[in-house]
C-alpha cells in the first residue's frame, strides 16, 4: 500500500514498569506486574539519571532481568526502560493448518508422501499414498468433511490393482457427481483426486496409466436369495400348489447402476364345486437384476381339463376327475415336481397330490391320504437359518397332507385349506371334498447380502436393513418390490 509521507511504523512498543534502585546491578523487568523478556539489549532504550545508556556495554539483558555494568545505589534513578519491539520469528505451523488460500497462486507440489499402505485407511488431504494390494484388496475412505481444493494422490505400489482393487469409499460425499463408491482396478494406476464442491464432490485432476476412465465404477459381489410366489391349491378334489422357484447364489453389481427387484405374488386358489372346480393359478416370478425365479405351479382341480398340476418353480400336485391327473414338473435348479393324486372313486378314498418344494418333491397321494408338500430349503443369508419355499399339502377324504417345511400350506379334508406363508414362496394347500376353500400361494421374497463397505444405501421399496458378522455385512430383505443401486 502507498502512503503520502512517511510510512507508519508498526511494532509492539512497551514501556516497562518503574524500578526502584538499590545497592545492586541486577533488576527484574516487569510489564503490568508480569515478568517481561526482551529479545536483546539492542532493542531496549534505558535512561539512567537522565542519560541514555549504551546497550551491551552499560547494561545487558538476561531473560527477564537487566544487569548494569556496576552496582547502583538508592540515589540513582532509572528514568524509564522502553522496549522498541519484539523480534518476530515465524514458527512451524501445525499439521493441517495452512489452507490453500494462504499460498501464492500457482504453488504446486505440496503433497506429503506417506509410507506404503497395505490395509484400509482414511485418507487425509495433502497426502500421497502408495497402496500395496499384493495380499488383499482394501478400501481407502475419503475425508468426511473436505474443503475446496483438498488433494489426495493414490498409486499402485506393486502393480496389483488389477488383481486386488482399491475401493474408494465416498464417506458421504460425491465422487464425480455420483452417490456411489468407485474403484481403482488398473495395474500401475495413479490418480490425483481434488475436492471441488458438493455438486460434483471429488474429481480426478491428473492420472497415469488409466484406460478409458481414471476411476471406474465400483463392482462388487452381492449374495442373493430370490424366491418366487407359490402356486395356489386346486379346488374340489384338487392338488396342492408348488413352491415358488428358489435361487441362491451371488451376482456382481456395478456402482451407480439400479437393479430392479420384483416380489412375485402368490397364486390364487382354484374355485368352484366338485366336477367343475378349477386348478390353482401359478405364483408370479420374483426378480433381482438378471436373476428370475419362476412362480410355483398351481395345484390341479376337479373338472374336465383342470386335473393336472401346473409346471412352475416347483410343480403343483395333481387333482382328479374321472381318474387321477398328472403332477406338474419343477424348474431345474429352482424346485421339484409335484405329487400325483389318487382317484378311489369315493369321497373318502380320493386324495390330492402334494406340491413340490425347493428341496423335495411333493408326496404322492394314496387311498384316503393326501400327499405331503415337498420340503423347503434352509438359508442363513440373513445370519440365521430360515427354511422357505415348502410345497402345499394335498387334501384327502380321510387324512390331508401336511405342508412342506418352509411355509407350505396344509391340506384339508373339507372346509378351508391353509395358504402358503407370506414371503416364503410356500405353496397353498388343497381340499378334497365336494365343497371347501383351497389355500392361496405365499408371496415371494428377495434377500441381498453384501460387504458393508460396499453397501450404497440407495434403495426403494423399503427393504428391512440389518447387519451380520459383527457389522461386516449388510443384509436387505425385500418383502415388496423395489430396487437396489450399487
Amino acid at each position: 500500500m502507498a502512503y503520502i509521507g512517511k510510512q507508519p511504523v508498526v511494532g509492539n512498543f512497551v514501556k516497562l514498569d518503574a524500578i526502584v534502585t538499590s545497592a545492586t546491578a541486577t533488576y527484574n523487568l516487569l510489564n503490568g506486574g508480569v515478568a517481561y523478556f526482551p529479545q536483546t539489549a539492542n532493542n531496549c532504550i534505558v535512561s539512567l539519571n537522565g542519560v541514555i545508556q549504551s546497550p551491551t556495554s552499560a547494561y545487558t539483558i538476561s531473560g527477564s532481568t537487566i544487569v548494569f555494568d556496576s552496582a547502583l545505589t538508592s540515589a540513582d534513578s532509572i528514568d524509564f526502560i522502553l522496549v522498541l519491539g519484539d523480534v518476530l520469528a515465524i514458527g512451524t505451523p501445525s499439521d493441517g493448518t495452512v489452507t490453500a488460500a494462504k499460498l501464492a497462486s500457482g504453488t504446486t507440489g505440496l503433497i506429503a508422501w506417506q509410507s506404503v499402505q497395505t490395509t484400509g485407511f482414511t485418507a487425509s488431504a495433502g497426502r500421497g499414498y502408495p497402496c500395496n494390494t499384493t495380499s488383499a484388496a482394501f478400501t481407502v475412505t475419503l475425508p468426511a468433511s473436505p474443503s475446496v481444493g483438498d488433494t489426495i494422490i493414490l498409486l499402485d505400489y506393486a502393480g496389483t490393482f488389477d488383481t486386488n482393487k482399491i475401493t474408494l469409499g465416498r464417506n458421504g460425499n460425491k465422487i464425480e457427481g455420483a452417490t456411489s463408491n468407485k474403484q481403482l482396478s488398473t495395474e500401475r494406476k495413479a490418480v490425483q483426486l481434488v475436492y471441488i464442491d458438493a455438486t460434483q464432490g471429488w474429481l480426478v485432476s491428473a492420472a497415469a496409466n488409466e484406460t478409458a476412465t481414471a476411476i471406474e465404477a465400483l463392482t462388487y459381489s452381492v449374495d442373493f436369495l430370490v424366491i418366487a410366489g407359490g402356486g395356489g391349491g386346486g379346488s374340489g378334489y384338487g392338488g396342492a400348489g408348488g413352491a415358488g422357484g428358489y435361487r441362491e447364489s451371488s451376482l456382481v453389481v456395478t456402482g451407480g447402476v439400479s437393479n430392479t427387484i420384483t416380489i412375485g405374488a402368490g397364486g390364487a386358489a382354484g374355485t368352484g364345486a366338485s366336477g367343475s372346480a378349477t386348478a390353482g393359478t401359478n405364483g408370479n416370478n420374483s426378480v433381482f437384476a438378471s436373476i428370475t425365479s419362476t412362480g410355483g405351479g398351481g395345484g390341479g382341480g376337479n373338472g374336465s381339463g383342470t386335473i393336472n398340476g401346473n409346471n412352475g418353480g416347483s410343480g403343483g400336485g395333481s387333482g382328479m376327475y374321472a381318474g387321477a391327473g398328472n403332477a406338474g414338473t419343477g424348474t431345474v435348479g429352482q424346485g421339484n415336481n409335484g405329487g400325483n393324486s389318487f382317484d378311489a372313486g369315493t369321497s373318502g378314498g380320493n386324495a390330492g397330490g402334494g406340491g413340490g418344494g425347493a428341496t423335495g418333491a411333493g408326496g404322492n397321494a394314496v387311498s384316503g391320504v393326501g400327499g405331503n408338500g415337498g420340503a423347503g430349503t434352509a438359508s442363513s443369508i440373513t445370519g440365521s437359518s430360515v427354511t422357505r419355499a415348502g410345497g402345499g399339502g394335498g387334501g384327502a377324504g380321510t387324512t390331508a397332507g401336511s405342508g412342506g417345511s418352509g411355509g407350505g400350506g396344509n391340506g384339508s379334508v373339507g372346509g378351508t385349506a391353509t395358504s402358503g406363508s407370506v414371503n416364503t414362496g410356500g405353496g397353498g394347500g388343497s381340499f378334497c371334498q365336494a365343497s371347501g376353500t383351497a389355500g392361496t400361494g405365499g408371496s415371494g421374497v428377495v434377500i441381498l447380502s453384501m460387504a458393508t463397505a460396499n453397501y450404497s444405501g440407495i434403495t426403494t421399496g423399503s427393504p428391512t436393513v440389518s447387519t451380520k458378522n459383527a457389522g461386516a455385512d449388510t443384509v436387505l430383505v425385500y418383502n415388496s418390490s423395489g430396487s437396489y443401486t450399487g
